[in-house]
């Protein structure tokens, strides 16, 4: 077993993610999940309830499009409040820079969007080191080959674009670059995390071999660009990205027939463990790595990180240096589309009595894999759990809130497809 756990950047295993997206919709409204879910201004309560829990690591987000209201001058009251309630709590946090948002005056697609985004993180990087005595953990571009299927594919969201994914693809990874070498310049030994989902894709006719064939290739081409395997023209290198962030959800496995796409669940013979999937990624790029998102709807909560937590540790067994999990959303929040809610946090959003509640039964399961990975890192034998994998696909069965998901994912696929036929 690799001692992964010494080399992490976060005082412990398990982290807390706040969901930071701030991404215009299609429809032009700005979300903005830190406000909607108030982690704005119940920012120390929070990080308090996060160490409470035993998470001393955490995701969170610098809201650019609130910091740069106007070029080049930057107010960094939004960020202030969460940075300081994380010190308080004793809570190192690794921040997204640039989370699908960004200021109204820039355009990923077009030029100056890179450079703005390089002097944002240098000076942030300098706010850090002052706020924090120590040099950052910088996201600079969150999920780049996901934005650019969402904002340069289908219009989705910002940017709105449509077959342009490869464009905006190669922008983000150019941005993602300047940005992260900016920072380390201002402040050296500034760690840069590279974040993307790991994805199964596969045909559902012989037909369809090609289209599932490419969209899963096209999972690695952010972290491909960023180390200089792809557009080599862009500049990338060995500095491209310090630690490999991978998000993996239940819905991360699919076939597609033709623009669709149907979920391949846990217990389907097809369905790849996630052991296998972090040891394929480990072997193209041999970096550290973080499980930076993770989570479902509903019961099948607990269950789900049992099963994540499992194959973790079975990919750490098989040489994996697998160095933090971060249960995100933390906090449930907001849906993007319809501000449906999602329970899938180990908070429930609305306070009572002055606290978010806590979800018992996931909190149990959390407390139950900090002391086995406790015991995994002291070298002691600590059993593979082969039932977690059934009892997750019998949880998810019986929930209602995962079928109502499961429906959404439904629906906003049958869009997509919907809107590549109009074309």
């Amino acid at each position: 077993m690799p001692d992964a756990m010494a080399s992490s950047p976060f005082p412990g295993f398990f982290l807390g993610g706040f969901e930071c997206s701030a991404q215009r919709r299609k429809d032009g409204r700005r979300l903005d999940l830190i406000a909607a879910t108030r982690h704005d201004l119940l920012a120390e309560e929070d990080y308090a309830a996060l160490a409470a829990q035993g998470l001393r690591g955490a995701r969170d987000g610098a809201r650019w499009h609130l910091i740069e209201r106007v070029p080049e001058r930057y107010d960094w009251s939004p960020v202030l409040p969460l940075m300081r309630a994380a010190r308080k709590a004793g809570v190192r946090v690794a921040w997204d820079l640039c989370h699908y948002g960004y200021p109204d005056h820039l355009d990923p697609l077009e030029e100056g969007f890179a450079a703005a985004l390089a002097r944002y993180a240098a000076a942030f990087a300098r706010l850090c080191l002052e706020e924090e005595g120590q040099p950052p953990i910088l996201c600079p571009v969150n999920e780049i080959s996901f934005w650019s299927w969402a904002g340069g594919e289908v219009g989705y969201f910002n940017p709105g674009a449509r077959d342009r994914g490869g464009e905006l693809k190669a922008k983000l990874v150019a941005a993602h670059l300047a940005a992260g070498r900016a920072a380390r310049a201002a402040v050296p030994g500034t760690r840069v995390i590279a974040v993307d989902p790991l994805i199964h894709v596969l045909p559902h006719r012989p037909e369809d071999a090609e289209t599932a064939a490419a969209y899963d290739r096209s999972q690695w081409d952010g972290w491909n660009g960023l180390l200089g395997l792809a557009w080599p023209e862009l500049g990338g290198g060995p500095d491209g990205f310090d630690v490999m962030g991978v998000n993996y959800y239940w819905n991360n496995q699919w076939e597609r027939e033709g623009e669709a796409g149907r979920t391949v669940r846990l217990g389907d013979p097809r369905h790849r463990p996630f052991r296998e999937l972090l040891r394929d990624a480990h072997a193209r790029y041999r970096r550290p790595m973080i499980i930076t998102e993770t989570s479902i709807e509903g019961a099948p909560r607990a269950p789900w990180l049992r099963y994540v937590c499992n194959e973790a540790r079975a990919a750490m067994r098989a040489g994996v240096p697998i160095s933090g999990l971060c249960l995100y959303p933390v906090v449930s929040h907001p849906g993007w589309d319809d501000d449906r809610y999602c329970p899938n946090g180990l908070f429930e959003m609305p306070p009572r009595h002055g606290r978010r509640p806590v979800d018992a039964p996931l909190a149990r399961e959390l407390a139950r894999q900090a002391a086995l990975f406790e015991a995994f890192r002291r070298g002691e034998a600590v059993p593979d759990e082969p039932e977690s994998g059934p009892a997750f696909a019998a949880a998810w069965e019986h929930s209602e809130a995962a079928r109502i998901a499961a429906g959404a994912e439904a629906e906003r696929l049958a869009g997509d497809v919907a809107a590549t036929e109009q074309r």
